[in-house]
Order: structure tokens, then C-alpha cells, then sequence
């Protein structure tokens, strides 16, 4: 399970470039707390702020090999960011749901309601879709391998055309 973040260390920020667009990746000595696309990361450094965390910006050539990772990802190897310290911040409900979607196999879809019923909350789709959406580790906790029940594609941060294209990037290197 993902470690529960407990207090407000300064969390530093940088920018890692992908083929969809400039990320923004959030950590501290403990490890990543966020990577968000640029286009959702208000949403995300609202959440960051109301967890009494002081936010700094600093360039790094690559924090907690964030870069590596990603770069790893995007160029096929899938599994690049499982070496990668987590540390997000979110409800014990959160991190559940979240260790069950880093247990996703790339290339892999399930429904809300599979995710909902491996975290034993066999009724709690929509709360299980909630947590999903609070996800602020875009792709290194992979939230775009979930769909909808007939197998449509839902809601994604980053955007459907995103999502599409990330399921696409790792039906190829499968």
C-alpha cells in the first residue's frame, strides 16, 4: 500500500515535457505527491494546498527520477513508473482505490465496477469513481485503463483524447 502523507513538508515543484503536453510533478525527499498534466494541475495544487503543504518551485534535473520514468513510459517500457517513490496525498478509501489501479496490467481496461469490487466495495462504483477522479498521479497510478460499463471511455483529468491515446501507446509495446 501506498504510504498515508502525514504533516506539510515543502513540496517542490518542476515540469517534465511528454508527447501530450508539459506535466507537473510535485515532490518532496519522500517521493512524488503529484503529476498532473499542466491543464489540471489548478485543480490539483488546490487539493495540495488544503493539505497544509507550502509549495515551492525549484528546477531539478530530475526529481525522484520522475523524468526517467516518464521517459521510460513513453518510449514502451509500461511498467517504468513501479520504481517510482509515491507518496500521495488522499484518504485511506483513496489510496485503496489507487494501490488497485497501479495493479491494472498496462494495455488492460476494467470497469468502476471491477475496481469497485477489488477493493471490496462491491455496491460503491460511484465512490470508487470518485477516488479515481482525485487521483493525482496521472499515469504512474493509471487511472485511464478504467471505463465504463460497457466498455466507453469516462471521464479522465487529462482529457478523452488523452486517455485514448495513452490506452492506444500501451496496446502497441503489449
Amino acid at each position: 500500500m501506498m504510504p498515508a502523507t502525514t504533516g506539510g513538508p515543502t513540496l517542490f515543484l518542476s515540469t517534465v515535457q511528454t508527447p501530450l503536453g508539459p506535466m507537473i510533478v510535485a515532490s518532496h525527499d519522500g517521493g512524488v505527491c503529484a503529476l498532473e498534466f499542466e491543464n489540471g494541475w489548478p485543480r490539483t495544487e488546490r487539493r495540495l494546498r488544503r493539505g497544509a503543504r507550502e509549495l515551492e518551485s525549484r528546477s531539478a534535473a530530475d526529481p525522484c527520477g520522475v523524468a526517467q520514468c516518464v521517459e521510460a513510459y513513453f518510449a514502451g517500457e509500461l511498467t517504468a513508473f513501479d520504481r517510482l517513490p509515491l507518496d500521495p496525498p488522499g484518504t485511506e478509501f483513496d489510496r485503496r482505490v489507487w494501490d488497485a489501479l497501479r495493479e491494472i496490467p498496462p494495455g488492460s481496461t476494467i470497469t468502476y465496477r471491477e475496481l469497485a469490487r477489488r477493493v471490496g466495495c462491491n455496491r460503491g462504483f460511484r465512490a470508487v469513481g470518485a477516488a479515481n477522479g482525485r487521483n493525482p498521479l496521472a499515469i504512474a497510478v493509471p487511472c485511464h485503463r478504467v471505463v465504463g460499463a460497457s466498455g466507453d471511455l469516462r471521464g479522465y483529468a487529462g482529457g478523452l483524447e488523452r486517455k485514448r491515446w495513452l490506452l492506444a501507446h500501451e496496446a502497441r509495446f503489449q
